[in-house]
């Protein structure tokens, strides 16, 4: 076998890995034109994929390698770097906001923007996680700033601009981590290198819909056999993009339901529909000869294709709003007849305003002995398209910590974009400080702040880079995430100091000094007077032998006990050392009332007469401590 030649630079090679099948592309730009030097496609033996899903990712990676293979041996070129699409399918779009308050007002810089919109896409990805369930990594496709306001007034651009709150608005565009890491692990398995990644819907729109005919309102469906994916444009740029579940599998299970036949002679019966014969012999799953008259079969499928075109009239109005100018209909599943029309009868459109994708390939693309212009090339065209003519680019490689970054590129992207399309979240580049503690101290409320975080890391090509630095093909970055700052923690031994002397409550609990503050926590406190400090008894004079004492006469001795009423009862309690009086906050242990699971107020009474915690009790004091 000869050898192989390296794969050029400019050399695009795109793989379009479908529910049906893996359709190969490899070509170069040439002017403003793609010429497509080859073409292969393989479909699945069993189902590997299902709605667009990979389902199976070694006999995906087979089918790659086999279409891979053939191209390289046809081409004499090694292929190594692949451009590919993720399915529509599993799209998630949220919106989020976030706020960026400066110290001082300031001007607004280029660094401070890409923080402020890293916070609302990572606001957004919180919105996506679903309560109480295990968190799914998620990335980022793409998103769009719906607003920005600073000082609470709307702008449309921050930059330059003075203010101390800055808030942004955004709609972002994400896909669940496992869509693209079966992806990327499909592809190594094949011993391919993903250069990069986009979406199936613009990939279709970029070979369908040229960017010079987007100022217009189009929508481009794209039929596939497991999923339907429909992107919108307006104004020169996509607007939207969405997806319906049904497609062209359910048209060949009916027919399978209909006729007894297996679902790869059904397939073959569905693509007959159209030509000329009247009818179609095929074997049944019982093994018998069939004879299947082809206006049978348009009468079994016209309820699914019904469902189809009312499935995809639903989606455009959904996101659109209203019929679109015109719509153009890709992929396979595409030229059932009958359902061009369907669907403008659904959207209420003239049936010339729906048409057939693949009339406009021509304006991007081009062969010197390959017909192109079939509406089922337009994913594989579309990628190869999309990363010749500079949408994407096939060499653009970065890596992020030794390993190829994921990106779905569709223009410039800065560091910022890198780190959100490869999982890292706002908290990851910008750190958070932790968690402060707020408690209320006899009636004053005391706040004591978290530590401030480590900040990340963030170098290029081993230079310290900002978040909004422009990224290259080539580019090397280092990241190390910031590390959240330590939560604000106290002890209520902590928060009265070492000099506190006496009782205090917490949440209208006694409690001890090494308790461990939580927030809200509302802290009372009885200071006390400590005794004084007893000096030393000298020492007694050496007295002689059998000398004769004095008399000493002893003070009379003072009442050891304390003699109280709490709530009727007496209570009769030990002296203090010190001599200090008992408050009514000493008798609360006494009262019976569970203080951790208080549901009513607490009321305090002494000889009839409301009083308060630190309130000196007198002997033969009668004190009440209720509910109320």
């Amino acid at each position: 076998m000869a050898e192989l030649k390296a794969q050029d630079k400019d050399l695009v090679f795109a793989l379009d890995i479908g529910t049906r099948s893996v359709v190969g592309v490899v070509g170069r730009p040439v002017g403003d034109r793609l010429k497509v030097l080859d073409v292969e496609m393989a479909e699945h033996g069993k189902r590997a994929m299902m709605d667009g899903q990979i389902d199976d990712i070694k006999q995906v990676a087979t089918l790659a390698k086999t279409v891979t293979d053939r191209l390289a041996g046809r081409l004499g070129v090694a292929l190594e770097r692949v451009c590919v699409a993720a399915a529509g399918r599993a799209l998630r779009t949220q919106k989020g906001s976030f706020t960026l308050e400066l110290p001082e007002e300031q001007s607004i810089d280029a660094e401070q923007i890409s923080r402020l919109e890293a916070g609302a896409v990572s606001a957004a990805e919180e919105g996506l996680q679903s309560d109480g369930g295990d968190r799914r990594q998620m990335f980022l496709v793409g998103y769009t700033v719906a607003q920005y306001r600073l000082d609470n007034y709307p702008m449309a651009n921050l930059q330059y601009h003075t203010g101390r709150k800055a808030e942004a608005d955004v709609v972002a565009t994400f896909l669940p981590g496992e869509v693209v890491e079966s992806l990327y692990a499909a592809m190594r398995a094949a011993g391919l290198q993903v250069a990069s990644m986009t979406l199936e819907p613009i990939a279709a729109m970029n070979a369908a819909i040229p960017a010079e005919l987007r100022l217009l309102n189009l929508a481009m469906v794209d039929i596939g056999a497991g999923t339907t994916d429909i992107a919108l444009c307006r104004d020169g740029s996509v607007v939207g993009y969405t997806m319906a579940t049904v497609a062209g599998d359910e048209v060949t299970e009916a027919i399978m339901r209909s006729f007894l036949v297996d679902f790869k002679t059904a397939e073959e019966i569905k693509r007959t529909i159209g030509e000329s014969e009247d009818l179609i012999r095929c074997r049944n799953i019982l093994g018998q000869e069939e004879r299947i008259a082809v206006s049978e079969v348009v009468q079994v499928i016209q309820d699914p294709m019904d469902k189809l075109a009312d499935a995809i009239a639903k989606q455009i109005l959904n996101v659109n709003g209203n019929a679109p100018s015109a719509v153009f209909l890709a992929g396979g599943g595409s030229k059932l007849s009958g359902l061009r029309e369907k669907v403008a009868l659904q959207l209420e459109m003239d049936e010339k305003r729906v048409a057939i994708a693949g009339n406009n390939f021509a304006l991007s693309v081009f062969s010197d002995s390959l017909e192109l212009e079939k509406p089922e090339y337009a994913t594989p065209l579309g990628i190869a398209i999309s990363a010749g003519l500079g949408l994407l680019n096939d060499s653009y490689v970065v890596k992020l910590n030794g390993q190829t970054a994921k990106l779905f590129r569709n223009g410039v992207l800065t560091l910022r974009d890198i780190l959100l399309m490869n999982g890292y979240s706002y908290a990851d580049m910008v750190g958070k400080t932790g968690k402060s503690l707020t408690v209320s101290l006899d009636g004053k409320r005391l706040v004591f702040r978290g530590e401030p975080a480590i900040p990340a890391v963030l170098e290029v090509n081993g230079e310290e880079a900002a978040l909004s630095a422009t990224v290259h093909a080539g580019d090397e970055i280092h990241f190390v995430p910031a590390t959240r700052g330590e939560d604000a923690r106290r002890t209520l031994g902590e928060l009265l100091g070492e000099s506190f002397y006496g009782k205090a409550m917490v949440n209208n609990a006694i409690a001890p000094l090494d308790r461990p503050l939580a927030q809200g926590d509302v802290v009372l406190t009885l200071r006390q007077t400590p005794p004084p400090p007893q000096p030393e008894a000298p020492a007694a004079p050496a007295q002689p032998a059998y000398a004769p004492r004095e008399a000493v006469v002893q003070p009379a001795p003072r009442p050891r006990e304390v003699h109280l009423f709490l709530n009727g009862d007496p209570l009769v309690l030990p002296r203090k050392e010190d001599g200090a009086p008992y408050y009514l906050m000493d008798l609360l242990e006494y009262s019976g009332i569970d203080f951790e699971h208080l549901d009513r107020a607490v009321r305090l009474e002494v000889n009839g007469v409301e009083r308060g915690f630190q309130h000196a009790l007198k002997e033969q004091d009668s004190v009440t401590i209720t509910l109320s």
